[in-house]
This record gives C-alpha cells, structure tokens and sequence, in this order.
C-alpha cells in the first residue's frame, strides 16, 4: 500500500503549495523511492480547458489528452515523469459521475446523499491514481476555510481512517506576512489555518512556512507551541531566486529524513544533488545572457501583468538555458502595440529571439505576424508555438508566396486563401458548440524529415531514443492508437503534445514548399490524410514552428529539443 501525504494551502491562495508538493516529490525520489502527485480542484468546471488564462493560468495539457490545473506541470517538470490526466480531480467530475451513475441505476433502492457517495468517489479516484507508486502526493486547491474544500476535506480525514494514521501524513503551507509599517513577521494568520484545517480533524505533521525572509526561533516556537508539533517539524521556506533551489533548501533542514521517519521508514539510496546542484547554479550565476521576447495577447489583468498565462514557455527557457549556462531574460510584449504603430516592431531589434506562443482567436494577431515577419526579414531567431506556427505560414504565405490576403478561417472565415482551416471533423464539432475536450489534445506522433534542422535537434538531445520507448507503451493500449498514427517503416517519430483545432491547409503545402519553407514533419491520420507539425526555414539562423506544444515537455536537465536549439541560436 502507497504512504500518502497531503499538501493544502493556509492564509491566502499563491502561496506556492505545488512548488513544493513538487519539491517534497522531488526529494522523495532522490532517497529512492517511486512517487507520484494528485491535484484536487474544488471548481465545478469539469476540467481547466474552458477556463480563462489570465484568471487560471496556463491549461496543462498531459499525454492522454487532459486539460488541466498548471500543478500538475509543475509536478512533472520536478518529477521529470509523465502523470496521467486522472491525476487532476475536480469538483465537477466527481459530481457528474456519482449523478451518472445514479441516472443509470447504479445505486437502485439507495437515497444518494453527500455522506457517503462523494467521499466514496473522491477517494475511489486517489486510490486509482496511486497504483504501483511508494509516496502519493495530494495537493488540495485553494485555501482552508473555503466551502469549496470540504468534500475533499472529510475525504482525506476518511482515507486516513481507512489506511491508518502511520500511512497518511499532513503538510500545511502557509504564509507569514511582514507589514511594512512595522517590519515584523505576523505568525496569527498561520494559527488562524491551523485552526480552521482542525475543524475537519486534521492537524498538519508538517508546517511550511512561507516568508519574504527566513523563519526565526522566536516564531518558529510560537507555531510550534500553537500547532503543538515538534519545532523541527516547522520548515522554513523563504523567496528564493528560482524554485528548483526549493528542494536543496528544503534537504538542508534534512526534510526527507523526516518525513521518512515519520512513516517508520529509511531512506533506499544516499540522495545525489549534484546535477541539480549545478543545474541551479546555472540559473543563479549563468556564463552569458541573452534577451527573448515573447509576443502574446494573455498577458495584462486590470493593473497586473500575467507571465502564468505562459508559465511553461518560461520553465521550458529556463530549462534550456540551465542546460547551456545561458541566463535568458525575457520580455512579454501585447501584440496590439504592434498593430496600434507598426513602427514600434522595430523594438524587436533589441532581442536576441523572438517567440509568437499558442492563442485562439482574433485578438493582436496582425501584431504577431508582423513580428514574425521582422524575425524572418531580419534573421532573428524565431520560435512559432502552435499559433505561432500557423501565424508564421500566414505571414510566408503573404509576403514571399505573394498571397497577400492569406488568413486562418478562425479568423477570417470568408478568405480566399485560407492557408490555415479547421479540420471537417472539428467543424462539426464547432457547430454544436461542444468546446470541452474536444480539441486535437495530447501527445501525437511526427514523422521528422531526414536532415532537417528539427530532427538534428532531437537526435543532439537524446529526445529521440525517450519517445521511441514512450511510442512503445502507447501502442500497447488502443485507446491511444489514434494518436499514433500510421507510421512508416524506418522513419523517425517523435511526440509531443497538442491543443488546437486549425491546421495549415493541405491545399497551399506545395506552393509554400516551392517557395522553400521546409515542412520538417508530419502526423498521418487513419485515412491518410498528412497534418503537418513543423516548419523550418533553410538559410535563416533559426526560423522554426510546431503545430504542438512542447514546453509541455520540459523538465529542468532534460529541456526540450525545440527550446534547446532556439536558446543556443540566440546565443550566437
């Protein structure tokens, strides 16, 4: 049977309770042990695929095809392991089950009640989610004291019932403020959630204490008397510079050894930081910088700008740069300033690269392709994720293949030259409006065209040898048959994740391959039919797009290949 540990959230939300749901998995993994995380997200939405980016964040994507709470990216970034979308539990779905189930007479002669089909359900879904794993991390959202938490609450206090109290442990992350009128850290609004987490019955083993400055021995008493705990159980976890110092900082209070103990249990192997280490060390004190900009629309919300809205291009930046001791300064640019004075795209010049992200609809997309058409004129390195891969073939298609109203039919239905259209099956989709988990979602194979720019870069970062393993265990259940494709004999294939409905058009491919843009690869469907997933453009220092998402695929010491080749264009 899986120890479980469960991570929730005191005194306010952003506290940075999935950094270290990541980190305490993280350290888990170092002592030897198989570890997997859960997130709950006590929203009615189904799933994080409807909800808005500048009030959510980013939507994860996961393999088989889910769309969720940024978490779990954090938690396989740490992990450096793929996490099924069952791992991501949410209000609505364990509703809409139980209320299915009862529809199709599944609970006949029974009243179904809260008490016990919702508990019973919640815990049905932990238990699924921790098959063949040592330690199940469960990071429950939000903050205690909402209303939206308690299902999950008693659920948890249920499992601990039914697993014993020896295999279940309680972390509470909370936050100390320092009021700037008296500069002095306020531990009351920590004993405030320990109080309020003891209404459900439970009382955190653990206390992580968030603060600007490091937790001092007068506080630490003062929690530890309060929550009556032993002190050493209090850990410190001040701002830091870069949240993968979080697990060396949390090791150096010795919290795997702890935390071992407290299941009665010892370590399997002596943990090895070193590659960490010096990953980090990268972040903090890189050999050279180089200055990206990133060309979006998510990025304002009244007064505050919103980089989580692009949280995973960061990370995957982040990461390639830690690979290549380059520190990557980036700068998040509104596209509609470049449709408001075209002149102002001259700022680019100031960047050593230039990334258009994934987007859907109309909003500052003629200031995205004006972008990419400086990063094309002026050989700046570009990077064109999913959007920005279809804005870029638009762009082409208009300024050197001479189609000068060519568009996406997403934006302009009724162009003449739609050189990125929506595929049959998702019209009708569209017409029905059933937007929920209907897009293309997940990781789909590619086809790489020998001697491509794209295919030097998977084969350099080993990324080649990792997906023809992966290929192998997805072929091995049907459901995910699709996603494959057809494949052809000794070509190399890739996978990557996806989320979107447009495709370039299959129409315009030899027109845009005459005038030498480079289709480096392609996912063939059932019926034949070719999608194509990269562009690369010959002669320019680094001009690429993918119709996916691979910061999807990013984990600190093993960047994506596409990432990786764009920060090292940049650093030239």
């Amino acid at each position: 049977m899986p120890k479980f540990i469960v991570v929730a959230g005191g005194v306010m939300s952003g506290v940075g309770k999935g950094v270290t749901t990541a980190s305490i998995g993280k350290i888990l993994q170092e002592h030897g042990y198989k570890v997997t995380a859960i997130k709950i997200d006590p929203y009615l939405n189904y799933d994080a695929g409807t909800l808005r980016p500048t009030e959510h964040g980013e939507v994860w994507v996961t393999d088989d095809g889910g769309e969720i709470d940024q978490d779990l990216g954090t938690y396989e970034r740490f992990l450096n392991e793929d996490i099924p979308k069952r791992n991501n539990i949410t209000t609505g779905q364990v509703y809409k089950t139980v209320i299915d189930r009862e529809r199709q007479g599944e609970y006949l002669g029974q009243t179904v009640q809260f008490i016990p089909h919702i508990p019973d359900e919640i815990k049905k879904r932990i238990k699924k989610a921790s098959d063949s794993h040592d330690f199940v991390l469960i990071e429950v959202g939000g903050t205690i004291g909402d209303y939206e938490n308690i299902p999950f609450l008693f659920a948890l206090k249920s499992l601990e019932r039914e697993v014993g109290k020896q295999s279940l442990s309680y972390f509470l992350v909370t936050y100390l403020p320092i009021p700037s009128h008296i500069e002095e850290m306020k531990t009351k609004p920590t004993q405030q959630a320990i109080r309020l987490l003891s209404e459900s019955g439970i009382f955190p083993d653990f206390i992580i204490c968030r603060a600007k400055k490091a937790l001092d021995i007068p506080r630490k008493k003062k929690i530890e008397t309060y929550a009556n705990i032993a002190s050493e159980h209090v850990i410190s976890e001040p701002d830091i510079d870069t949240v993968y110092q979080i697990p060396l900082d949390l090791e150096k209070e010795k919290l795997g050894e702890k935390l071992l103990r407290e299941f009665g249990m010892k370590s399997r192997r002596s943990p090895d930081w070193s590659n960490w280490e010096k990953l980090v060390q990268n972040i903090l004190n890189p050999k050279k910088k180089i200055r990206v900009a990133i060309v979006g629309k998510y990025i304002e919300i009244g007064d505050y700008a919103l980089a989580d809205s692009y949280l995973s291009i960061n990370q995957s930046l982040l990461h390639a740069g830690a690979s290549l001791n380059t520190g990557v300064e980036i700068t998040w640019l509104d596209s509609k300033m470049f449709e408001d004075s075209k002149k102002s795209v001259n700022e680019l010049k100031d960047y050593d690269g230039i990334i258009v992200p994934g987007g859907f609809g109309s909003s500052g997309v003629e200031g995205k392709i004006l972008a990419a058409s400086y990063a094309r004129v002026k050989k700046i390195p570009y990077l064109g994720l999913c959007y920005g891969l279809q804005l870029a073939v638009i762009e082409f298609a208009r300024n050197v293949c001479g189609l000068g109203d060519a568009h996406t039919t997403e934006v302009a239905p009724k162009t003449k030259n739609p050189v990125i259209d929506v595929q049959p099956a998702q019209k009708e989709i569209l017409e029905k409006s059933m937007y929920g988990g209907t897009m293309r979602l997940g990781a789909y194979a590619s086809i790489l065209k020998e001697k491509t720019q794209v295919l030097k870069l998977y084969e350099e970062t080993g990324r080649l040898r990792e997906d023809a393993v992966r290929i192998q265990e997805l072929m091995k259940d049907k459901s995910h048959a699709f996603r494959i494709g057809l494949l052809e004999k000794g070509k190399k294939v890739v996978l990557e994740r996806h989320r979107h409905r447009y495709e370039v058009n299959p129409k315009y491919i030899e027109l845009l391959e005459k005038n030498r843009l480079v289709f480096s690869g392609y996912y063939t469907r059932f019926d034949k039919t070719k999608l194509m997933e990269y562009i690369e453009l010959p002669g320019h220092p680094f001009l690429i797009g993918t119709q996916a998402h691979p910061e999807f695929k990013s984990r600190l010491g093993n960047p994506s290949p596409i990432f990786y080749g764009f920060v090292k264009a940049c650093g030239k």
